[in-house]
C-alpha cells in the first residue's frame, strides 16, 4: 500500500473521493489515500510545490497562474505544475439577495469573492463587464471559502457573490436568488481539475493512474442510482450545510453530470479561463493556449 497525500478545497467535488475513501476504491489500487482540505490557494500551492501534498484538486485557473509565474505565494521559482484530469466546469452560479432581477441592479453594492486575484474573482468581473459595469462601478471584497461567501450573503454582509453546487442550492433554501450560472454567460469553463508537479508525475506515473482509475471508479458507484442513499450519506457527513439539499445535489452533479464522468479536461473551457485571467489579471508573462497546462496522457492510460 503507497501512502498518497492529496490537498483539496472544500467543497462536492471532492464527493467522490469520500465515496472511494469509504468503498476502498483507492485501496484497490493499492493508495492509502489522505485528503486534506486547504484554506486558501496559497497554501495549496505551496502545499504542492514542497510535496506535502503530491496531488491538489483545485481550479485549473490556479494551475495557470502558477505555471506562468502569476501565482499569489512566492515559491522561489515558477513551478512546474499542470493538470492530468478534469472534475467539474466550475458549477458556478450567481447568488444574489432578493430583490436582485438583473447584474445592472448590482451597481454600486458589494460583491464577495474568495480572493481577489483568483479564476472565480475573474468570472465575477466578467459577469459584471458583459452587464455594462466598470470595475469600480461595483465594490469586491475577498471573503475566502465558498461556506464563508454562503455565510456572508446570509448575514447580508454582501449583495451577491459566485457559489458552486450544491452551495448554490443551500443559498436557495436559506432564500437568496439564483440570477444566472456562470455557464450561461461565459460558455465552456473548466473548474476543478487533478493537479501535480510534472517532477512528480514523470518519476512516480504509476500513482497518478492508478489515482485516476480509482477517482473514476468512484464516478461510476455515485452514478449507480441504487448507491444513492449511501452516496448522500457520504456527502451529508462531509458537508453539512446541504444536508436539506441532498436530492437536488444528487441531480445536478451525479444524475446531470455536472462531476465530469470522463475526467476530460475541456480545452475550450480551460481557454475561457486564460482569456480571463488575460483581461483582468495583472499582466505578467504571456500565458499561452490551454495545451501547455495539461497532459491528458496520464487519463488516457489509466482508462484505456
Amino acid at each position: 500500500m503507497t501512502k498518497l497525500d492529496i490537498i483539496a478545497f472544500a467543497g462536492a467535488s471532492n464527493w467522490p473521493v469520500w465515496a472511494g475513501q469509504a468503498r476502498g476504491f483507492f485501496a484497490e489500487q493499492g493508495l492509502e489515500l489522505t485528503l486534506s482540505l486547504t484554506p486558501n490557494s496559497r497554501y495549496m500551492a505551496r502545499a504542492l510545490h514542497s510535496g506535502t501534498a503530491a496531488i491538489a484538486l483545485s481550479s485549473i485557473d490556479n494551475v495557470i497562474a502558477y505555471a506562468s509565474g502569476q501565482g499569489e505565494e512566492p515559491l522561489g521559482e515558477t513551478p512546474d505544475f499542470f493538470a492530468f484530469m478534469g472534475v467539474d466546469d466550475g458549477l458556478l452560479s450567481l447568488m444574489t439577495q432578493p430583490g436582485v432581477e438583473a447584474p445592472a441592479q448590482l451597481r454600486g453594492s458589494t460583491l464577495a469573492v474568495d480572493a481577489l486575484t483568483t479564476g472565480y474573482a475573474f468570472v465575477l468581473k466578467e459577469i459584471m463587464r458583459r452587464a455594462g459595469m466598470s470595475e469600480g462601478d461595483v465594490a469586491y471584497k475577498a471573503v475566502g471559502t465558498g461556506a464563508e461567501r454562503l455565510q456572508a450573503l446570509k448575514d447580508g454582509d454582501c449583495a451577491a457573490t459566485l457559489l458552486n453546487a450544491p452551495l448554490c442550492l443551500a443559498a436557495e433554501g436559506a432564500g437568496s436568488v439564483r440570477l444566472l450560472s456562470a455557464r450561461s454567460i461565459l460558455g465552456p469553463y473548466q473548474g476543478i481539475v487533478g493537479a501535480a508537479r510534472r517532477s512528480f508525475a514523470q518519476a512516480h506515473p504509476e500513482l497518478i493512474v492508478r489515482f485516476i482509475r480509482a477517482f473514476h471508479r468512484s464516478l461510476a458507484w455515485l452514478g449507480d442510482p441504487e448507491n444513492k442513499a449511501e452516496a448522500c450519506a457520504i456527502l451529508a457527513e462531509k458537508q453539512p450545510a446541504v444536508r436539506t439539499v441532498l436530492d437536488e445535489a444528487y441531480r445536478m452533479l451525479v444524475t446531470e453530470g455536472g462531476l465530469a464522468r470522463t475526467l476530460a479536461i475541456d480545452p475550450a473551457g480551460a481557454n475561457c479561463v486564460i482569456d480571463l485571467r488575460r483581461r483582468h489579471g495583472n499582466g505578467g508573462p504571456e500565458l499561452g493556449t490551454a495545451d501547455r497546462y495539461i497532459d491528458d496522457g496520464f487519463r488516457q492510460l489509466a482508462l484505456a
